[in-house]
């Protein structure tokens, strides 16, 4: 019972980075119909900045909200630079590009940065603290979940009160109307790729300290995991993002504790499969009523 309560806690620890990383794929998708395949490598770039500032100042806190502000600035980059001259006429030429960034951004980490792992090391304490002879979250899993749910809140807010949310979802759901009511559809668009690219450097921030360290691939299993989280949710719901980030958390935490780490890859591929196969739109899609 002690190794099911630690498991399922570790898991929710894992899940809610997920669900923060699956929540920036929803946000484009939303913003722009796009599966921003270049997301795990934008925000590796993102924690580089951040360990580079770190290194020279002594200060996590400083490179921490630097990571932010560098991945904010890269998705509205991305998305004048590259995305908007991008011929959205066929599906597949942004998922082209995206993988070519993937290349061009993990190429020339490595070229700067070198391809070894640096030590990234966290904030608090990872130990786990015991209740009962239990041991549950550590200070750092702590920090993790209020980090995440500050963030989904915000977000949530923001789209659902604020009239910056009313015109980022109006001009993703329609944008000729939008332009016809004087909505800068242009903006809202590089401002939905400016917060997936911010959110995502945050998840990298978060996550990249419990793994091996830091490296030009060191999100590239969490972006697996992460869309899949977003595919199980379903890639227009932002809710279920979050449950779909702590499902695919769960069940990665009970397959590496009960049957072995080597499995866990394997158990997020039959679990994408299945949704693919049995809900293609996720568990939190809408349904939509079938005419004759």
């Amino acid at each position: 019972m002690d190794r099911f309560v630690f498991l399922t806690i570790d898991g929710l620890s894992r899940g809610a980075v997920y669900a923060a990383f699956a929540l920036a794929l929803v946000l484009i998708w939303r913003a722009a119909r796009v599966v921003n395949f270049a997301q795990g490598a934008m925000a590796v770039a993102a924690a580089y900045v951040a360990y580079t500032v770190s290194a020279a100042t002594g200060s996590y806190w400083l490179g921490f909200v630097v990571a932010i502000v560098a991945g904010l600035l890269l998705g509205a980059l991305v998305d004048r630079v590259v995305m908007r001259h991008v011929d959205h006429a066929s599906p597949l030429n942004p998922v082209i590009v995206a993988l070519g960034l993937v290349l061009l951004i993990q190429a020339v980490l490595g070229m700067v940065y070198g391809n070894e792992f640096r030590p990234a090391e966290a904030p608090f304490s990872r130990s786990a603290l015991t209740v009962g002879g239990v041991a549950v979250l550590s200070p750092y899993d702590l920090f993790v979940f209020a980090t995440i749910g500050v963030v989904v809140s915000a977000l949530a807010w923001m789209f659902a009160r604020t009239p910056v949310g009313l015109r980022m979802r109006a001009a993703a759901f329609a944008p000729e109307v939008s332009r016809l009511l004087g909505v800068n559809v242009g903006g809202m668009l590089t401002l939905g790729w400016a917060l997936a690219s911010g959110v995502g450097a945050l998840a990298a921030m978060l996550v990249i300290p419990t793994e091996l360290g830091l490296h030009p691939h060191a999100m590239d299993l969490v972006f697996v995991s992460a869309f899949t989280a977003a595919v199980v949710g379903g890639l227009d719901s932002p809710p279920g993002a979050v449950v779909g980030g702590l499902v695919v958390g769960l069940l990665l935490s009970y397959v590496s504790g009960y049957v072995g780490s080597d499995v866990t890859p394997l158990a997020v591929l039959v679990l994408l499969l299945a949704v693919l196969l049995i809900r293609p739109g996720g568990l939190f899609a809408p349904v939509v009523a079938r005419r004759v």
